[in-house]
């Protein structure tokens, strides 16, 4: 079932078109990784779901009824520009976020101190924000994220700023949520992070939506007929083993060890190949190799530019 459908969703800003008829499904418990490079249109995106803005044509539909603005206290909306008053003590700020979406001052301090004891803030609950490092003003921009228990959580750009350690933190935190039943929408230029986390991607560029899916299926669907061969042997007689429907892309060697990356031309399988170099070398390792979503994103990005 989808928790979110984005039907023909369009919006233009002053002649621009930040978004182009687009349709998008957002699987409900997916961890769902948003995905293209500056200016595609994932802002926009995120924005008219939370009903910040308001788009030209189509339509947003929370499990299939049209989204309205109590829809929004359902979502827990982390931005890539961060919102906390610099001013404000910290404690005083997290109750008051927490109020605007709907929760009892009661609850909220109940709440909250278990995630500052969590996150190892406790201490700062009365200092200020501009007392805070970048690192930590994210994990206070986290807590009151999540702190009225959001069916939506969606995340730009979440691990910026942090040290290894507290991203792992959240991360852990973002997977604990999703095991418990939250959809999120994952905003990042980090492919790791998608490789990791995510179910599902999509890919907006120019406003567009150019590829959709789960990750196994997207990372299967583009996969080139490539294999990578480990072997201890002469090179120069692998190699004219070899006929022209093998294309070797690239070949290391590191003492005995022979490693290559071949391209299989025509229609053949890992046992033909094995069967042409058996005689001649000794086969350590044979696998297929996988595009990773790094790979799939720039080919993706760069095929529309051209």
């Amino acid at each position: 079932m989808n928790l979110v459908e984005i039907q023909n969703l369009s919006k233009s800003y002053s002649g621009h078109r930040a978004l182009d008829h687009l349709d998008l499904n957002i699987p409900e418990g997916s961890v769902f990784g948003l995905l293209g490079p500056n200016g595609a249109g994932k802002t926009t995106l995120i924005r008219i779901m939370n009903r910040i803005i308001i788009q030209d044509e189509g339509r947003v539909l929370w499990k299939g009824s049209e989204i309205v603005p109590s829809h929004t206290d359902l979502i827990g909306y982390m931005p890539e520009e961060r919102g906390l008053y610099k001013k404000m003590q910290i404690g005083e700020q997290a109750i008051y976020l927490a109020q605007l979406k709907g929760m009892s001052r009661r609850d909220a301090i109940q709440k909250l101190k278990f995630w500052f004891r969590k996150f190892e803030l406790e201490t700062w609950w009365k200092k200020k924000v501009e007392d805070l490092s970048k690192g930590m003003q994210q994990k206070i921009q986290f807590i009151v994220t999540i702190i009225h228990g959001p069916k939506l959580l969606i995340l730009d750009e979440p691990f910026s700023g942090f040290d290894p350690i507290n991203a792992n933190l959240v991360r852990d935190e973002m997977l604990e949520l999703n095991k418990n039943g939250t959809t999120i929408i994952l905003s990042t230029h980090r492919m790791e992070s998608v490789e990791a986390l995510c179910s599902h991607i999509a890919l907006i560029n120019k406003s567009k939506k150019i590829l959709d899916g789960t990750v196994r299926e997207i990372r299967n669907n583009n996969k080139s007929n490539i294999f990578e061969i480990s072997y201890t042997g002469e090179v120069d007689s692998f190699r004219s083993a070899l006929p022209s429907a093998y294309q070797i892309l690239e070949s290391k060697s590191e003492e005995e060890l022979t490693r290559m990356r071949i391209q299989f031309l025509d229609h053949h399988q890992p046992n033909d190949l094995l069967k042409l170099v058996l005689p001649i070398v000794q086969v350590r390792s044979l696998h297929e190799v996988i595009p990773s979503m790094e790979d799939i994103f720039i080919s993706k990005v760069n095929a529309v530019e051209l």
